[in-house]
């Protein structure tokens, strides 16, 4: 071999090494790159199935919680009918006693009277023995015969009575309209389920009438199919409609300007939208107040308005600057219902009963 080709064939060879070591080296970065680049795709294939577990779960949590909360509510509710519905009994057999032939005799007597007004026939029977003791102790608090002169009571009026409840304002309107006039109460089936307030509240108002046919017969009930579907009997025949302490739940179900127009349409022209309610401040928001039982007077005027009704007067025959309004549980705690117990007692005894509108709506 001649002695110069030797040196350029080493070079030669020197430089496909080293191109063929540079080659092999980037093949390796390759490799490691498409390895680092499969890491990663699978990496954020892991991200994407824990972020889609985790929203998955998040759906999941909230229906649970609330199937959780509507069974919690639903033994409570269970719990409370079962408890209202052994007071119940106990109601009626301390009644059976107190109930005498003297009392009798004399609901009779009021139910038959001819009153010449109104204002006879509340003094008469606001101090009848017919009236339940612990009835009579609301008085001083609920004002009932400035009230219902205010609202425009009259002996030959036909009054409906939205939720009557135990019968407290039942118990004095009876009488006082049994002989020219009508009394109708909204009411529900006795006979419905067993875990259902609306039942509940249908049988204290049977036993409630049961006591004295003479005195509660001519008692007209209106079933309601639920307690969301306000009857009030037929258009225009109702001189009165009657709400006592009861439009925040309508709030609360959502039917609240319905059945401000139900009342509009049940009552006669001139007839009385009559309304007592607990009062929260006025620039309350009545989907949070109601939540504690009170509305603010403003927006309850507003609404009626809307509906067509006009504000004849407001009285503050039933207004009470003591309640502050502010409780945790809501009116509920204040007498007559003292949910709190013995906590505070005499605090909220001194206070008494709440803060009240009582407003005298007409129908043009």
């Amino acid at each position: 071999m001649h002695p110069r080709i030797a040196p350029l064939l080493t070079a030669l060879l020197l430089t496909v090494a080293c191109d063929g070591g540079k080659t092999d080296a980037k093949a390796d970065a390759k490799k490691t790159d498409a390895k680092a680049a499969d890491a990663k795709a699978d990496d954020a294939k892991a991200d994407d199935a824990k972020v889609a577990d985790a929203k998955a779960d998040d759906t999941k949590a909230p229906d649970t919680k609330a199937a959780d909360d509507a069974a919690k509510e639903a033994e409570e509710r269970k719990a409370r009918v079962a408890k209202g519905l052994a007071e119940l009994e106990e109601w009626k057999t301390a009644e059976a006693t107190r109930w005498t032939d003297e009392v009798e005799a004399e609901a009779k007597r009021l139910a038959e009277s001819d009153w010449k007004d109104a204002s006879e026939a509340l003094t008469a029977v606001l101090a009848s023995k017919h009236r339940h003791p612990t009835n009579v102790e609301r008085d001083p608090y609920r004002h009932p015969a400035e009230t219902l002169a205010f609202l425009g009571l009259r002996p030959d009026m036909t009054v409906v009575e939205v939720g009557p409840g135990w019968g407290w304002y039942t118990e004095i309107l009876a009488p006082v309209l049994a002989k020219h006039g009508k009394l109708l109460v909204t009411d529900y089936d006795p006979a419905g389920p067993e875990d259902e307030g609306t039942t509940l509240y249908a049988r204290r108002f049977q036993a409630f009438m049961a006591r004295s046919p003479s005195a509660y017969g001519k008692i007209e009930r209106i079933v309601q199919k639920d307690n969301k579907t306000l009857d009030l009997g037929p258009d225009g025949s109702a001189d009165m409609v009657l709400v006592v302490r009861g439009l925040h739940g309508w709030v609360n179900r959502g039917v609240f300007d319905e059945n401000v127009k139900k009342i509009h349409a049940a009552l006669e022209p001139g007839g009385v939208a009559a309304i007592v309610q607990h009062r929260a401040n006025d620039d309350a928001k009545p989907e949070e107040s109601a939540d504690k039982g009170y509305l603010p007077q403003p927006w309850v005027v507003e609404r009626f308005t809307a509906a067509g009704f006009t504000l004849e007067e407001a009285s503050e025959i039933n207004a009470n600057p003591k309640d502050t309004k502010d409780y945790a549980e809501g009116v509920w705690t204040l007498p007559p219902t003292l949910t709190l117990g013995e906590t505070d007692k005499a605090k909220y005894v001194e206070i008494g009963e709440s803060d009240r509108m009582t407003l005298r709506f007409r129908k043009p």
